[in-house]
């Protein structure tokens, strides 16, 4: 065969792998709101930066008539490219190919790229949208699923994992997604499910649609797998940009800071008016995390699920810093079941690739009921104070209010290993708060009282000033120092510079053993 003759092959399968399943296909993809696989590559990528990877595989069946159907590619994109000049490896599952669905070959593919991204320390990210396990090849699709679950535990902690759902992902492909660190999913043309809606009418009789089931809402609002919902797949790769500016290549690396535009020393009095005086009115903490970050600029992470804990991503002077806080607005700042393990999974997440914890309490303690109790919150709390010992970055907390009993310590307390702890005025750090600790203390008092009510509200007031007061736990090296709110930024700022070169070691062992 002459060159041109190879030259002009070349060019048939590059076409061919390019239009995966057909125009037809594509059009149909483009009339569901969806964009292709390489279309999203395309937008994701830096221009001209993706290079692929096995680009002519095809898979291996030679049964129920799919030895006459094969299509280069098979159903994924693999390969690599840069981020806003940073390195990243990729797969894109490519629905117009047998439905995205997962074959050998695909798998092989896609854990050869993950492979590369593992040995070259680089993120990972993962753009699903697929049916499934390709079921004419039967046990070779779940290995294939096996052989991927297995090299995102590997990769985990080691490299950033992302994963972006953006059709179809059910059955067990849904755990590799559930397996990554952040996930993002794509409003009315995404879902996950183990088992689909009628198999669940089959078995169970309830009735409930795919978006019911397993859209982007539902996952981000009921069950917590998903941290992100985007409107389009657009908004949805844009936020995978973002997410990765405050994540570095690997866990040996630190995030590259920015240049900062916003005065470290900036003060700002408004903060002095955040808190309310009365202890019983809400109040939303979000409003002190975004005055006092770089140009008021907060990534909340996981916004829809368990309202009463806020975590996400912000910068300091430059810096990429988690944020953790209780948020008075719902249940009182409460921890229950849901928002421990949403506080504990993004500890670890930031610990894991050398991001600060900057930690805002306002908890007046753990959420009662019987419920709760059968839930689990004492396991599940104790998922708090795990990751928070467990973490070696640097550790900074700000009590602006409450900071009651186990909560109080759970949230990064100096006894915990906290570096900086910083108080508000207003701060009330106690066993338990004024009025329950007053009917203990105080109950013969009170039961003598001829005004039980106005003594009540005198002893209440008594021990908020005297016992609760974060001047207490100053004067015991616990608070290290009390400021007013307008100071935050400048301090916390300060500390960070300080803890920049910190080092810090756990005990040597396998690995510890978080109560899950």
């Amino acid at each position: 065969m002459e060159m041109k003759d190879k030259i002009k092959e070349l060019e048939s399968r590059n076409l061919q792998a390019e239009l995966g399943g057909g125009e037809k296909r594509i059009e149909q993809q483009h009339a569901k709101g969806k964009m292709t696989a390489r279309e999203r590559i395309d937008y994701l990528l830096d221009e001209g930066s993706f290079q692929e990877v096995d680009k002519f595989v095809v898979h291996r069946c030679q049964d129920f008539g799919m030895e006459k159907k094969k299509i280069p590619g098979d159903g994924v994109v693999t390969g690599y490219g840069t981020i806003n000049g940073r390195q990243v490896f990729l797969f894109a599952q490519d629905f117009t190919v047998f439905g995205g669905s997962l074959s050998g070959a695909f798998g092989e593919k896609v854990c050869k790229v993950m492979d590369l991204a593992l040995k070259n320390g680089a993120p990972m990210i993962g753009l699903n949208d697929s049916g499934g396990a390709r079921i004419q090849e039967g046990v070779m699709s779940l290995a294939g699923y096996g052989d991927i679950f297995r090299r995102n535990v590997l990769s985990s902690g080691v490299i950033p994992q992302i994963s972006v759902i953006m059709g179809p992902c059910a059955g067990g492909a849904v755990y590799s997604p559930a397996l990554t660190d952040v996930t993002i999913m794509v409003k009315k043309t995404s879902n996950m499910f183990i088992t689909g809606p009628q198999v669940i009418k089959a078995v169970t009789s309830e009735e409930v649609t795919a978006e019911d089931l397993g859209g982007a809402m539902a996952h981000n609002t009921k069950s917590g797998v998903a941290h992100f919902a985007e409107d389009s797949d657009q908004a949805a790769l844009d936020r995978v940009k973002e997410i990765l500016s405050y994540l570095p290549q690997n866990y040996r690396e630190t995030t590259p800071s920015v240049e900062c535009t916003d005065d470290p020393g900036r003060k700002d009095k408004s903060l002095n008016k955040v808190v309310p005086t009365n202890p019983r009115l809400p109040y939303d903490m979000t409003e002190i995390i975004r005055t006092i970050l770089d140009n008021n600029l907060f990534i909340e992470v996981h916004k829809h699920f368990a309202k009463n804990m806020v975590v996400g991503f912000g910068r300091l002077n430059g810096y990429s810093v988690g944020i953790i806080a209780n948020q008075p607005r719902f249940l009182a700042g409460c921890l229950d079941t849901k928002a421990s393990v949403k506080c504990a999974r993004f500890v670890r997440l930031c610990d894991a690739f050398n991001v600060p914890l900057i930690t805002f309490v306002d908890v007046p303690g753990y959420l009662p009921g019987v419920q709760q109790e059968y839930d689990g919150i004492i396991k599940h709390g104790a998922k708090i104070i795990f990751a928070y010992s467990e973490a070696t970055v640097p550790k900074l907390t700000v009590v602006t209010r409450k900071a009651y009993g186990g909560a109080y310590i759970a949230m990064s307390a100096k006894h915990l290993g906290a570096d900086i702890n910083y108080a508000y005025p207003t701060a009330e750090i106690a066993v338990m708060g004024p009025e329950g600790a007053a009917n203990i203390i105080f109950k013969k008092e009170l039961s003598e009282a001829d005004d039980p009510d106005a003594t009540k509200e005198r002893l209440v007031e008594e021990y908020r000033n005297n016992f609760a007061s974060p001047f207490k736990a100053a004067e015991l090296g616990y608070t290290d120092h009390i400021i007013f709110p307008e100071n935050t930024r400048p301090r916390l700022i300060k500390a960070l510079m300080m803890l920049k070169n910190k080092k810090e070691s756990i005990p040597e062992r396998r690995h510890g053993n978080i109560p899950l």
